[in-house]
């Protein structure tokens, strides 16, 4: 797909709509994490805890599967947008592996989650202490990388074709990021605002 025939406007809710099940899979993740640790508690070598109680199994599946779902939706009853933003039909847009792209999209968004934290602990800092830069785009940098490597062509044709794409990435994301991180500490899901 060329994206050079869309405005700015259309190419910034078409990543938006593509990256909705990475977005989207942090919010489940809290609303259904808090059970079953997944480094079980376990101290790495420098004293402190692999990942954390913030990174659970309960999180990881909840979250994979609440993104998925969302992906799906967008899937099989996105058609009239998917036709007002990106001029195609819905299977056109996500491609043959499309299932497989939503998964790795809403996993890959946890896994990169999983990772900052990994870091995060290793930097001695605790649940819930701020890093902004890897905290806004952790998620998205390990959903895209995913994607990059199961089925580079529909990322390139979708997100690399040309600066616009990324660049509506790098504003997007920590508005978004942080606007549900308020959202979910006003309503208590979160503990902190960040």
């Amino acid at each position: 797909m060329d994206l050079t025939q869309h405005s700015f406007i259309q190419i910034f809710f078409i990543v938006l709509w593509i990256m909705m099940p990475a977005y989207l899979s942090n919010t489940f993740a809290v609303i259904t994490g808090g059970k079953y640790p997944i480094d079980q508690g376990k101290l790495h070598n420098d004293g402190n805890r692999i990942l954390g109680d913030g990174k659970t199994w309960s999180g990881l599946i909840g979250g994979t599967i609440g993104g998925t779902m969302i992906g799906y939706l967008q899937i099989n009853h996105g058609e009239i947008i998917i036709e007002a933003l990106a001029n195609t039909n819905n299977y056109d847009f996500w491609g043959e592996k499309s299932l497989l792209i939503i998964f790795l999209l809403a996993f890959g968004a946890l896994l990169g989650d999983m990772t900052a934290s990994f870091f995060k602990r290793r930097s001695k800092l605790n649940r819930g202490d701020k890093s902004p830069i890897l905290d806004m785009f952790d998620f998205i940098g390990m959903a895209l990388f995913l994607t990059l490597i199961f089925d580079y062509d529909w990322l390139k044709s979708w997100i690399l074709d040309g600066y616009v794409p990324l660049f509506t990435l790098l504003i997007a994301t920590p508005v978004l990021h942080r606007g549900v991180n308020i959202i979910g500490y006003k309503i208590g899901i979160k503990n902190e605002p960040w």
